[in-house]
């Protein structure tokens, strides 16, 4: 099938486009902390069924001890930490400005590998970088006169988590370099750093004596079904569809097109949330995109 691959990646970025959507609704009924616990326990038995199917076993356990410690440590950074924040940028910030600020995390793991790599920017990929920059501030701006000061610093709040989410994800791209070297299974590298955030955050629910306080929260039925419905379309559904387009497309193509989530939720945060969408906000998020495409591109 022609363009098999690119078409696995447009359906990777409208499930993830739904998944801000579903996680927008389910933390604002449960907050991000149960959010985070919750989901990545969904996403786990989703993934080990997957990794059953595939792999035959449940868990890679043939896997090196060094190859468990990189992905333990990306996995923790990427999806205990990373998410954890990206979801009080959820309640902050909502479904569209958030997914915007993660286009972001391209730009910094460029950075962080000529910071830690000595990896050498071109000049096309700088001026890339900073068209994604003007993009998501051209969005992100606002008049002071728009917002009360309670508005103002929830707004801020919201970037914060946000910078600080797509910061920590770019670390878990770094760190997920060594994991998958010698040609190791995505599939199995995406389940062992699932199963070590999820260790990692329930053990930390543990220790705090919040074990029943999250499990009751699965009891909200709207945040049940938004929940697993984020967790399908999330780490499920949309991580096998970008596992098939980076095994049947170029990976410049195919990260540009999953880096559409921004576009996608203009139409869906209008529709879902009730957001008005003004030029300015159009504008950027195009902007945006071009610049990670550019960077992409160039990279490729």
């Amino acid at each position: 099938m022609a363009y098999y691959g690119e078409f696995a990646a447009l359906g990777t970025a409208i499930c993830w486009s739904f998944t801000y959507v579903f996680f927008t609704l389910a933390v604002r009924e449960i907050g991000p902390v149960a959010l985070n616990r919750l989901r990545l326990a969904v996403a786990l038995l989703f993934l080990v069924s997957v990794h059953l199917v595939v792999h035959h076993t449940p868990l890679p356990l043939h896997a090196e001890a060094i190859r468990w410690g990189w992905l333990t440590l990306s996995g923790i950074i990427g999806f205990a930490v990373a998410d954890a924040l990206l979801f009080r940028a959820l309640y902050y910030l909502g479904a569209h400005r958030s997914s915007l600020m993660m286009a972001l995390v391209p730009v910094m793991s460029t950075l962080l590998a000529w910071g830690i790599f000595a990896e050498i920017l071109s000049p096309l990929q700088i001026s890339s970088i900073f068209v994604t920059l003007a993009g998501i501030l051209l969005v992100l701006w606002r008049k002071q006169a728009e917002d009360s000061s309670q508005m103002a610093k929830r707004y801020l709040l919201g970037l914060l988590f946000a910078l600080g989410a797509a910061l920590a994800q770019s670390l878990r791209y770094i760190l997920s370099k060594q994991g998958l070297s010698g040609g190791f299974s995505v599939l199995s590298t995406n389940l062992m750093q699932i199963l070590a955030a999820t260790v990692a955050v329930w053990l930390w629910a543990l220790i705090r004596g919040q074990v029943r306080d999250t499990i009751n929260a699965f009891r909200n039925r709207r945040a049940c079904w938004t929940l697993v419905g984020g967790a399908f379309t999330g780490p499920f559904l949309g991580v096998t569809l970008s596992l098939v387009a980076l095994g049947n497309a170029p990976v410049g193509i195919v990260s540009t097109l999953m880096a559409l989530p921004p576009v996608f939720l203009l139409p869906l945060s209008a529709l879902v949330f009730k957001e008005t969408i003004r030029k300015r906000a159009i504008y950027g998020t195009i902007l945006a995109i071009a610049g990670v495409a550019l960077l992409f591109l160039v990279c490729s």
